[in-house]
């Protein structure tokens, strides 16, 4: 085993703690050549597909590799904005201000930085800088409100992974999930409200989530059940009655069954029902991304028209909406308890690295 370098340190030096923000990850741009790597690195995972590895390759490797890249790149140009990829831009927004919020909140040091399953910044990348910042503690915050091992598992194996070549291993604590987290369900309840003051409250709510396939569910996966009980708090918390929202579930791929009811198919009924006005939120996205921008408000919106639907409105992801910095403060806060302190005090810190930089070397144990 070779083992990654370890960051220059000195006795004296001030640990902090470090927060890691993972999310699924974006094409460096929106073209086939940016797209070939991050398919692959993606639908490699065998958390993400589970089809036996010899057949997956084949299909991967000479039909998917071949024909989606190009595809995925018009998708891509759609939403892509002048910043770059949206996922990306409101990612490395988020953690700006959760760096800011966290800032106002406790004293002790610690740093914020941002890691992807696949793609650039690479988690990789992320713990290096946040080991080069002297953080000996690290906090893994998944931004995917309800756990999926197709999507949190994933994540963090990325960051064992990473930790496997590591040989001063930092100590860990991860966020499992958050999806009936009262600050959570807070900030969905007000972006839906400030949707609904500004453009009316529509015939129906419809909050679609992320699809896995079913037998997920079958061998233990508690993502169906976690959606389900974010999608009653949510109702509850906007007093909605049973008739006036829907859950559903969107992105199937291949033939196999995924959790059902399918979004596509609840747009063409709700059409073909001569409804008024449906308005379509995703609570599983902190941030918008192709899937949301293009899918849902593009693509679902032709769906539903197209079968005689009327007026079609996407709530956008929470993305750097101020309640939901908020809550994913609290959410960090909770999870960091023990290693944070409003108590800390920057001049003793001082003196206490000094002292110790003078034990040391009176031990002769640096230069």
């Amino acid at each position: 085993m070779t083992y990654n370098p370890e960051p220059k340190y000195e006795h004296g030096d001030q640990l902090k703690v470090g927060i890691l923000l993972a999310n699924l990850g974006t094409p460096d741009a929106p073209t086939v050549k940016a797209l070939r790597p991050y398919l692959r690195q993606f639908l490699s995972d065998t958390r993400v597909v589970e089809i036996p590895r010899i057949i997956w390759w084949f299909i991967l490797n000479c039909i998917i590799l071949v024909i989606r890249p190009k595809k995925s790149a018009e998708k891509y140009a759609t939403v892509w904005t002048k910043e770059g990829s949206p996922l990306m831009v409101h990612a490395q927004k988020q953690a700006l201000l959760l760096r800011g919020f966290l800032g106002q909140k406790i004293k002790s040091p610690f740093a914020v930085e941002l890691g992807m399953s696949y793609g650039n910044p690479s988690m990789a990348s992320a713990i290096a800088k946040l080991k080069a910042q002297h953080c000996d503690r690290i906090l893994v915050f998944p931004l995917y409100p309800q756990y999926a091992a197709s999507s949190s598992a994933s994540a963090l194996d990325a960051v064992w992974r990473v930790l496997l070549k590591t040989r001063n291993v930092p100590a860990i604590r991860t966020v499992k999930h958050y999806h009936d987290h009262p600050a959570y369900i807070s900030a969905l309840a007000q972006s839906v409200l400030e949707h609904w003051r500004i453009n009316g409250k529509p015939s129906k709510l419809v909050m679609s989530f992320h699809g896995v396939p079913k037998f997920h569910l079958l061998k233990g996966d508690m993502y169906h059940c976690e959606c389900h009980k974010t999608a009653r708090l949510l109702a509850e918390a906007l007093a909605l009655s049973k008739d006036e929202y829907l859950v559903a579930f969107q992105s199937r791929f291949g033939k196999q069954e995924w959790l059902k009811p399918y979004l596509a198919a609840t747009l063409e009924a709700l059409g073909k029902a001569k409804t008024k006005r449906v308005d379509v939120i995703c609570p599983g996205f902190s941030s918008d991304c192709l899937e949301t921008l293009e899918e849902i408000a593009m693509e679902g919106k032709h769906i539903f028209q197209s079968n005689g639907g009327g007026d079609y409105e996407y709530i956008p992801a929470l993305n750097e909406n101020e309640a939901w910095i908020h809550a994913m403060t609290i959410i960090a806060l909770d999870n960091l308890q023990g290693w944070v302190s409003v108590d800390w005090d920057s001049a003793q810190a001082k003196k206490d690295a000094e002292m110790t930089r003078l034990r040391a070397k009176a031990l002769d144990t640096i230069n």
